[in-house]
């Protein structure tokens, strides 16, 4: 008698998502095809203490091999899927095909700048560990060379940084720049003078923190100003040639540094597949999060657009794609096991943003609150999140030292 193959479930995409189906089905009967362009995960909410000399590339990713060395029914494949064919049921990619008997799409997002294309080829972003690494050296290189610059006008606008969009990622990026600045690189470069420094968050709407309630978005806004970051609100962003920002009003600032973290889309995967998408090019689901027409095909995370009960689609969080996943394991084993899918519902764990040193904001449980009960939270949940304990100690050790000696260890230009 022949024995039956067991289901084989592919997986695209190594991120929060991916992670946590593969992990949810490690002692099913299944075999498991998990693929990804990169041999890491990477931790994306910490992206940004790299680009501002907070922490190394290697304390905020694991090896994908590492993290499932012992679930036998896994196996690993780093690549990049070019073409999904849904009716015969396989994937291609790099040349070969690969089928499956269930399909989860976790392939995260990617940096939507809006079809503003000087803002693309001129600015920074904080999407992978490249950006970020390539941020800390220009960030650092423009100390270097105010330091030499005799023109005040040029120096100004070497120590002009500017962080577009207000939302968590920019908040956090913008509080412990300013930050860096005033505690770490003022002592380094103490022949500059710190009036010639500006650290500036333009954001688009009236207030920051769209999704925060209005106590801790106004919470924010004070604590950033304590740290001298100079807020712009209700600021479009028009242009940015490399020197000068160009405002929705006409308005010129000389500045050398802009980050950008105004606009996250769906990844490239979702616009190849010729299905139907919505907003940001995220691609519409069932409730159940199964393609409309492939009941066998699963969307999960950035690239899924599900709407809530108010009818707003699903933030792009770690969180969601996470609880998807937990849904999404659910209904493949109730699939093989011929029962009816179960319908995704979010259930909201709080919210959280940093803002630097001893202040952050938090609500938690319906209640909102900021300083530093709110940063020892953001600390300890953070660490926890990370993967593998070497991570955690290293990710501790780093914060501690600079919450104790007012010193980043990680201000290293590593390349032109």
């Amino acid at each position: 008698m022949i024995k039956k193959a067991p289901p084989h479930i592919l997986i695209i995409g190594a991120g929060f998502g991916g992670l946590e189906t593969a992990r949810r089905l490690a002692k099913a009967p299944l075999q498991i095809t998990l693929i990804d362009k990169r041999n890491y995960h990477l931790f994306q909410p910490l992206l940004y203490q790299i680009a501002i000399a907070g922490l190394t590339p290697s304390q905020i990713a694991y090896p994908v091999r590492s993290i499932f060395r012992n679930q036998k029914n896994l196996t690993f494949q780093q690549g990049e899927v070019e073409q999904i064919n849904f009716e015969k049921r396989y994937v291609k990619m790099n040349g070969s095909l690969i089928a499956y008997d269930y399909l989860v799409i976790a392939s995260g997002g990617q940096t939507n700048y809006f079809g503003l294309d000087s803002i693309q080829e001129n600015s920074h972003e904080l999407k992978n560990i490249e950006s970020a690494v390539a941020a800390r050296n220009h960030l650092l290189s423009m100390f270097e060379l105010a330091s030499r610059e005799a023109d005040p006008e040029k120096r100004r606008a070497m120590l002009t940084f500017v962080i577009v969009g207000g939302g968590p990622t920019g908040v956090e990026t913008a509080g412990a720049l300013a930050e860096l600045i005033r505690l770490v690189l003022s002592r380094d470069y103490s022949q500059l003078d710190l009036r010639d420094v500006q650290v500036l968050l333009l954001e688009a709407t009236d207030h920051l923190m769209g999704n925060y309630p209005a106590e801790l978005s106004n919470a924010t806004f004070e604590l950033l100003r304590r740290k001298n970051v100079e807020i712009l609100l209700s600021t479009r962003l028009a242009g940015y040639d490399g020197s000068r920002i160009t405002l929705g009003d006409g308005t010129q600032i000389p500045a050398r540094t802009l980050i950008w973290t105004a606009g996250v889309k769906a990844s490239e995967l979702a616009d190849k597949l010729g299905v139907d998408q919505a907003g940001l090019g995220r691609i519409k689901v069932e409730e159940t999060l199964q393609l409309p027409g492939h009941p066998e095909v699963y969307i999960i995370g950035d690239s899924a657009y599900f709407e809530d009960g108010h009818g707003q689609p699903l933030p792009m969080l770690a969180t969601v794609a996470q609880q998807e996943a937990a849904t999404t394991v659910k209904n493949i084993q109730r699939s093989i096991q011929g029962l009816a899918p179960i319908s995704f519902r979010y259930k909201d764990p709080g919210l959280l943003a940093t803002i630097g040193r001893n202040a952050a904001v938090a609500r938690i449980a319906g209640l909102s609150f900021s300083g530093f009960p709110a940063w020892v939270i953001w600390v300890v949940l953070h660490i926890y999140r990370l993967i593998g304990f070497r991570n955690r100690l290293l990710v501790l050790i780093n914060w501690a030292w600079d919450y104790v000696f007012y010193d980043s260890q990680v201000r290293l230009i590593t390349a032109e």
